[in-house]
């Protein structure tokens, strides 16, 4: 089972990134389960409380993470990868990452389906990857 955990902040970007991982997985045939959670930041200890409750094979973590009028975009950035990047290690699954962290809505449209592709797709290759090499 893979577990995809979602933001619900900026909703609009979240959820084109969600229908490009479930399209990818569901045409690779594997189960998955969607968790949401309020904002990017809170992904993490969703993953870690999930792990504990369920074997998953691997997660998908979406969120989008856009530049406001102050600098709290890169703490939350910096925090998100840092737990990401921390837990995959610690539970000896893989995670993969996607997280826009960028400047604008027109950057993360651009990349959720818009001209650089669907970064959600992405996501869920990466993963499949990984886990066939297991």
């Amino acid at each position: 089972m893979i577990g995809i955990v979602v933001s619900e902040f900026n909703k609009i970007i979240t959820e084109k990134l969600l229908e490009g991982a479930k399209k990818v997985l569901e045409e690779n045939k594997y189960n998955y389960e969607v968790y949401f959670v309020s904002g990017s930041f809170e992904i993490p200890i969703m993953i870690k409380l999930l792990s504990k409750k369920k074997t998953f094979v691997g997660f998908i973590a979406i969120g989008c993470i856009i530049k406001g009028e102050t600098e709290h975009y890169k703490y939350i950035a910096k925090a998100v990868s840092y737990g990401i990047m921390k837990l995959s290690l610690e539970l000896g699954i893989p995670i993969t990452f996607s997280i826009l962290i960028v400047d604008n809505l027109e950057q993360a449209l651009n990349r959720a389906g818009g001209k650089f592709g669907n970064k959600g797709e992405a996501s869920a290759k990466a993963l499949i990857k990984i886990l066939k090499n297991l």
